[in-house]
């Protein structure tokens, strides 16, 4: 595996535990498509995650505590999962 700089793996780590913490609003992991997050990470990561669209918070971010994972996110969080050969819950 090529080396990641810092910067890139926060960025990456981040979206992955975002997607592995994922729940949706009927229950975690449910058949929902509609995935939300916890925001308790460094807030400019997250706002470099949305600006890339890979999750939306709201239109008050200040004051949300999640983020909702977009179909982009999720499709960049498998391939995260890939590179870093972490499997999705069962």
């Amino acid at each position: 595996m090529d080396k990641t700089n810092a910067e890139e793996a926060m960025k990456e780590l981040t979206m992955l535990l975002m997607y592995l913490s994922r729940f949706s609003e009927r229950d975690r992991f449910s058949d929902g498509r509609d995935f939300y997050a916890w925001k308790g990470y460094d807030f400019d990561v997250i706002n470099g995650l949305g600006e890339e669209d890979y999750i939306r918070q709201g239109s008050h971010p200040s004051r949300t505590k999640s983020v909702y994972i977009t179909d982009t996110g999720i499709d960049y969080a498998k391939k995260l999962m890939k590179k870093y050969g972490i499997e999705d819950w069962g």
